[in-house]
This record gives structure tokens, C-alpha cells and sequence, in this order.
């Protein structure tokens, strides 16, 4: 656990600054921490997984049936000794798709399993494979998206094989790198291992496990910990408990379910494979008693997750957090103020994975113009969120005494050196009306339509091999149904 500080390394003011946001100070996270440790260790969880029970009880949980209670000292040896910093491979051959998992480094992405997709041409209907692969497609044009899920849960693809499939439409649509959500237990994982190893790189894949609130891990979860473990694959643990409904009616209370549920699958992920990579999920729902719906931007719900990431902060851990998203059901005014809410409290939160960039309907549904519209909101958040340091070469005085007094700066080299610096958006129009009306009079909804047109209809920017795509469909059919 970290105590982060303030000071430059003089101890004088630090020459580089900034914007973050935080909801909870050290004081505050150590206090929740050992909330959750009280918990853990009188009312503990279900751990549904034999081999977890078994690596928990030697490690010394108090163990009974399923129920597993963690000492304090067995949850805080296991956070002193999980990595802070590791790398998800992306398949360019410079490398130059890698990134770097570490606290504060911050990096969007799409989502997964999507029943519906919002089709410029079809409007809302079912996911198919084909959009798959397309948001696959679209996201490695997109510069601004760091790593791609599959963005629906497609109707057309094998059930038993539905992971495997979205896998290879993947593959086949990006090069960067992958997060993968499956149904399945860890069988599954060491085939799509096999899968990104035939397209060139193993090492180019996530795994993302969610938890069973309140307080339960269940075997599938239990089983890619330790299988994630074991193959070397970086793995995300997500809770979603829901004030009021799977947890306590007050945040506070819920963060403390979520993470008891990452501390213990932490537990048992490092038990198994001490050093694996893991990234510490937050997911805290709000469920709405009048709709029934655990809604994505709710302002509980981005505190929330908020708190969490500040808890994340304090461990050290590497992050995973939302942006992008929105509760509407159309790609419209509402969803364009929701993302754009969401990309700017992602960065500022400093979550080093922000995914769910393009998602409507509180994750029911996945647009493509939304994805496109999510780009141009992270560019946004990351140029409002890079350092401003105040050294002698940005405070330029040398600069400002030289124009002096009613002086001005158009001219100067610095001008014609840095003016490009400054980010000018492709999509939001900041021009005066007069040239606005001459270039068409166009909306931001229409603008983004034309991009995404664009981007789709283009030639890809890479293509599989004939040979590559035959062997992971031959992987796919090989693999054992419902693993």
C-alpha cells in the first residue's frame, strides 16, 4: 500500500502538475481498508472453487464448506507482494501498440457482450458477428482507442463457442491489444492463448472476470484467476455489487462489498501464481427503484467508482474503470453529454484501463457512431489531462519580457515552433458562424456520421493472412463446447 505524496524530490513545490481527481485521501482509503478487512476476516466469502479453497486454507483462512474468512495479515502480505507495473503486448512489430499497466497511466477501450448494436444504417438490432469484427476494425483506426473487446454478444455464433469466435473476429479486425470476456472457465483462455499466438502474439491479451455480489466468487471467476495466473495473462477482477440491492443503501458501504470481492480473488490469484498481473475492476451500481435499471452514469455511480479507483490509487494497483458510455437509447443529445461527463472524470480518475467507450443503453447496446464520437472525447480528456509544468522553459519569461507591454506573440519562433501543440478537434466545429454556414452548416451528429462512414467503407489498415484466419477457425471448431 502506497502513501502518495505532494513534494518535488528537493521537498520543495513539485515542477510538474497535473489535473486529478480524488474523493477519498489516504486517511479515508486506510480507514475503508480496514473495513474490508474486518470483513473479510469475520464474515469472509464464498469461494466456489476447490483448488481456491484448498491454496486458501494453506495459506490460512479460517475455511468451512465453501466459506472462506481471510486474516488481515494474509490480505495485506498478498498486496505488498502483487506487481505494480507490467506490460499488455499489442501485435505491432515496432511495438509501438504495447502499453505500459501501471498506476496513472490511463488508456481507453471498447466493451463486451453487447446484445444490441446501434447500425447506421439498421438502427438498434441484434449483434452479429460481422459487427464484431467491424468494431474491431473501426477501433484500430481510431487513434485515440488503446485496446478493443468485442462490443457484442453475437446472434449468430455457436453459444458453446461464442467467446472463441468473437476472439477470431478480433484478431482479425485489430492488431492492439485485446481484453477478453468469456462465459466460460479457464479451458477457454489457454485456446484463445493459442489463438493471438497464431496471429503472432500471445502476450497480446487481457482477461476480464467479474465477481458475484455480495461477497461471492464463483467457480468460473475462481477458475480464470487461476488459470490467468498461469498462462501469464494480465487479469482484470470487476465487482458490481448495487446500493441497495446486492449491497448496503449507502456507497461508502457498497465499495467496502467491492472490494472485499477483488481482495480475496486477489488473494487467490497470487496464492497461485505469485507476481501474475492484476488489475484491481471497480464497478459500483446504483439500482434504480423506479426503473429496475443499475444505470452507468448516475452521479452516485461515478463517485463510486471514483472511491474505488482512489482505493485502487492507495494499493498501487493497476485499474480498471468506465468512460465513454451512456444510458441512452439512441445515439443522441443525452448520450453525447453522458460520454463526454464519463471521458473527463475517466482521466481525471487516473484508472490505467477505462473501457466501455461506445456503449448506449447501460450496456445493452453498442454504436458505432458513439465510438466514434468517444474517440474524439478521449483526445479531449487526455490533452486536458497532460502535465503542466511550471519549469523555466513553460514559463517562458524570456518570452514575455522580450514582447513587453502591448506587445504581441505572432510572430515569435516559439509561436511558429509550439502553436501545434495546442489540440484542435476534427469533430467539434470552433469556427465563427459565417464560415460554419460556408463549410455546410453541419451538426456534430452529422459530422461524426460522415467520420464513421468514412472509416468504414475505407480499405483496412491490416489484413490476416489466408493461412492465419484458416488455423484460428480450425481452433475454434477444435475447442471442447462450453469449456
Amino acid at each position: 500500500m502506497t502513501e502518495p505524496g505532494t513534494s518535488a524530490p528537493d521537498g520543495g513545490v513539485p515542477l510538474v502538475r497535473r489535473a486529478e481527481l480524488r474523493v477519498w485521501d489516504d486517511a479515508a482509503c486506510r480507514r475503508v481498508h480496514e473495513a474490508t478487512c474486518e470483513v473479510l476476516a469475520e464474515t469472509g466469502v464464498e469461494a466456489r472453487h476447490p483448488r481456491a479453497l484448498e491454496l486458501l486454507r494453506q495459506a490460512g483462512a479460517d475455511v468451512a464448506a465453501t466459506r472462506a474468512r481471510l486474516p488481515r495479515e494474509l490480505v495485506e502480505r498478498t498486496l505488498a507482494g502483487a506487481p505494480r507495473r507490467f506490460t499488455l503486448k499489442g501485435r505491432a512489430p515496432d511495438g509501438s501498440l504495447d502499453r505500459e499497466l501501471a498506476d496513472g497511466e490511463t488508456w481507453f477501450g471498447t466493451g463486451p457482450d453487447c446484445l444490441y448494436v446501434d447500425d447506421p444504417a439498421d438502427g438498434r438490432r441484434r449483434a452479429r458477428l460481422a459487427d464484431v469484427e467491424r468494431f474491431a476494425r473501426l477501433a484500430e483506426q481510431l487513434p485515440n482507442i488503446d485496446f478493443v473487446m468485442s462490443m457484442g454478444l453475437p446472434e449468430d455464433a455457436d453459444p458453446e463457442r461464442v467467446d472463441l469466435a468473437q476472439l477470431a473476429a478480433m484478431l482479425a479486425g485489430t492488431r492492439k491489444p485485446i481484453v477478453v470476456s468469456s462465459p466460460f472457465g479457464g479451458d477457454s483462455l489457454r485456446t484463445m492463448v493459442a489463438m493471438a499466438g497464431a496471429c503472432g502474439q500471445a502476450a497480446s491479451l487481457a482477461c476480464l472476470a467479474m465477481s458475484s455480489p455480495p461477497l461471492q466468487l464463483d467457480e468460473i471467476c475462481l477458475d480464470k484467476l487461476l488459470v490467468c495466473g498461469e498462462l501469464d495473462l494480465p487479469v482484470v477482477l470487476a465487482p458490481a455489487p448495487s446500493a441497495g440491492s446486492t449491497a448496503p443503501a449507502s456507497i461508502a458501504a457498497v465499495v467496502v462489498v467491492a472490494n472485499a470481492e477483488v481482495l480475496a480473488g486477489l488473494v487467490v490469484h497470487q496464492l497461485a501464481t505469485p507476481g501474475a498481473p492484476f488489475l484491481y475492476g471497480a464497478g459500483i451500481g446504483v439500482l434504480n427503484m423506479q426503473t429496475m435499471v443499475d444505470a452507468y452514469r448516475p452521479p452516485g455511480v461515478a463517485l463510486g467508482n471514483q472511491a474505488s479507483i482512489d482505493l485502487a490509487r492507495w494499493y498501487g494497483l493497476p485499474s480498471w474503470a468506465y468512460a465513454g458510455d451512456s444510458d441512452s437509447k439512441l445515439f443522441d443529445e443525452q448520450a453525447a453529454a453522458e460520454a463526454a461527463m464519463g471521458a473527463i472524470l475517466g482521466e481525471l480518475c487516473r484508472a490505467t484501463l477505462l473501457h466501455d467507450v461506445g456503449y448506449l443503453e447501460s450496456g445493452l447496446q453498442s454504436s458505432y457512431e458513439h465510438l466514434v464520437l468517444g474517440d474524439e472525447l478521449a483526445a479531449y480528456a487526455r490533452a486536458f489531462g497532460r502535465e503542466l509544468p511550471v519549469d523555466d522553459e513553460a514559463l517562458a519569461l524570456d518570452e514575455i519580457k522580450r514582447s513587453g507591454p502591448g506587445g504581441n506573440h505572432l510572430a515569435r519562433p516559439m509561436t511558429r515552433a509550439r502553436y501545434r501543440d495546442f489540440r484542435q478537434s476534427g469533430l467539434l466545429d470552433q469556427s465563427v458562424y459565417e464560415r460554419w454556414r460556408a463549410d455546410g452548416a453541419t451538426t456534430l451528429k452529422q459530422r461524426i456520421a460522415t467520420r464513421t462512414a468514412d472509416l468504414l467503407r475505407g480499405a483496412p489498415p491490416f489484413t490476416l493472412d489466408a493461412t492465419t484466419r484458416r488455423r484460428l477457425d480450425e481452433l475454434v471448431e477444435q475447442a471442447p463446447p462450453g469449456r
